[in-house]
């Protein structure tokens, strides 16, 4: 190397470690150093579903900023109650246990964590349609808001305590599984659940629950009527309540919304949920409540035995009364799962007794020439006779009437008919009411208990007050008690309906209408 490119070596090493130097010694005399951004949480899901928007996925408050949506002029979702509307306190922001914090568990989830695209985020909803076609658009069509886990909650887990009431009649499961689940959520994130545990009355311990789940019916009792709207508010907030599980049907969750009014009047924190609990499957919006199933299971066992006795004896006639005071889904249900009936009466059809068209005459004939006969009645369809008075005989603590056994009606009248016509019959009545109500659940509704009953602690969780969960179109939505209750909806069966035409199809029975043609074309001229 020459001379002259030596010097220029040495001085390019120097300048070089010069400006080395310099930036060292800027960067520890700098106080102030700018944190590098922390990176966005992004979604990795199957491909077959659509990517939650990052913006949604790294908000700071998702549940605010669902509620302020929900709450918007342009929001078409039906508006659910939250506790923070009309109070001057500061929004939470308290992040959801479920929330996994490695990329693994934000993904994947397991361990008791979700994935980040297991929440539910802004703008979810589900439709109350699932079929359109001439005069139904979607557009036309409901929006529920969708029931699931939130990002962030409302609630702090450790400071909640909850109650669980349930009402009316017995029904399977719910109860137990609701109970698990409130305690199991309770017990992954806070260290003293005595107040929870005091609260139901019961030294709840794991063991005692795997018990009690196997079991039908529920822990905590149940009972109708006694509602004193001051007396049951005060003694919530006495004893420090901030979360209210209430089962029941459509009085149950008449009292629920006076509660939640009133609470709301009070300006109290206190979230309070209704759950659907009615085994003949009438209350509105929902498609299903839980029990349901398990009832129509058992009702096939009944309306079995009643084929058997009726093919095992000359004339034999089988007569199966089961529940649906004001709706026959159970009976149409199991006998278009058995195919063994031939003939179901259920309260939303009038029918006539007497007459050559009438029940009576139909059965004869029926015995007549086949030797046999499989009734099946809900409890319910005494309302619908039109030529036979069926009297009240008393009310029970809810208002709701008990008439005459329609069951017994219509075996002594078939009975007596028979005999007139000369015709000697052997009936066996069964009513099998008490044993549907009592049995465990089947894995069916087990599982349809278990997506209640999370989804309702879920909502509780969030803030959301005065709804009810249920689900509609196979999807978990929180319906406003207000608009459950507001008359616009009914759930019945109807004649146009694919399970009552195939009900008709297999038992191949008439209206029991003598001057049918003429009721006919009364309702046609009505409809013009």
């Amino acid at each position: 190397m020459s001379e002259s490119n030596s010097t220029l070596f040495y001085a390019g090493i120097t300048l070089a470690s010069g400006l080395i130097t310099d930036f060292l010694i800027n960067r520890l005399n700098k106080k102030d150093v700018a944190e590098e951004p922390k990176p966005l949480r992004r979604s990795f899901i199957n491909s077959k579903q659509a990517p939650v928007p990052e913006a949604l996925l790294n908000s700071e408050n998702p549940l605010l900023d669902e509620i302020k949506f929900l709450n918007s002029a342009t929001c078409d979702i039906e508006r659910v109650n939250h506790l923070s509307l009309g109070l001057d306190d500061e929004f939470p922001n308290i992040k959801s246990p479920l929330l996994g914090e490695g990329n693994l568990r934000s993904v994947f989830g397991g361990e008791g964590f979700l994935p980040d695209d297991a929440f539910v985020y802004c703008g979810s909803y589900v439709i109350n349609t699932a079929v359109f076609g001439p005069g139904k658009r979607i557009e036309q069509t409901k929006k529920w808001l969708r029931a699931g886990p939130r990002k962030s909650l409302f609630f702090d887990p450790k400071t909640v305590k909850a109650a669980i009431v349930t009402c009316g009649g017995l029904q399977n499961y719910i109860c137990p599984c609701i109970t698990t689940m409130v305690f199991k959520i309770f017990m992954e994130s806070s260290t003293d659940t005595r107040d929870f545990i005091l609260m139901i009355g019961l030294s709840l311990m794991q063991t005692m629950l795997k018990t009690f789940i196997i079991l039908g019916g529920t822990i905590l009792g149940s009972s109708r009527g006694g509602f004193d709207l001051n007396k049951i508010v005060e003694a919530i907030v006495n004893h420090g309540i901030n979360q209210v599980f209430c089962l029941g049907g459509d009085g149950t969750h008449g009292g629920v919304l006076e509660l939640f009014k009133e609470l709301r009047k009070r300006k109290l924190k206190i979230s309070i949920v209704g759950i659907p609990k009615t085994i003949d499957n009438d209350i509105a919006i929902i498609d299903e409540s839980f029990g349901f199933e398990t009832a129509v299971e058992e009702a096939i066992n009944a309306i079995r035995s009643a084929y058997v006795e009726a093919n095992c004896a000359e004339n034999g006639v089988g007569l199966v009364r089961l529940m649906g005071r004001n709706a026959g889904f159970i009976a149409m249900s199991a006998c278009n799962a058995s195919r063994d009936a031939h003939v179901c009466l259920i309260p939303e059809f009038r029918f006539e007794l007497y007459g050559e068209r009438g029940l009576l005459e139909y059965c004869y004939q029926r015995l007549k020439k086949k030797g046999t006969l499989v009734l099946v009645i809900a409890e319910g369809a005494g309302d619908a006779m039109l030529d036979y008075k069926v009297n009240v005989l008393e009310t029970d603590a809810s208002g709701n009437k008990k008439p005459q056994d329609v069951g017994v009606i219509v075996k002594d009248e078939l009975t007596k008919y028979c005999k007139n016509k000369a015709m000697s019959i052997t009936l066996k009545h069964i009513d099998p009411t008490y044993m549907i109500r009592t049995v465990p659940a089947n894995p069916h509704d087990k599982i349809m208990c278990t997506q209640l009953a999370q989804n309702a602690v879920h909502g509780a969780m969030a803030g959301f007050s005065g709804f009810t969960v249920g689900h509609v179109n196979n999807r978990l939505a929180y319906i406003p008690i207000e608009e459950l209750l507001s008359g616009k909806y009914s759930n019945r069966v109807v004649a146009d309906s694919r399970e009552w035409q195939r009900l008709l199809a297999s038992t191949g029975q008439p209206s029991f209408l003598n001057n049918e043609e003429q009721m006919i074309q009364q309702k046609q001229q009505q409809q013009i």
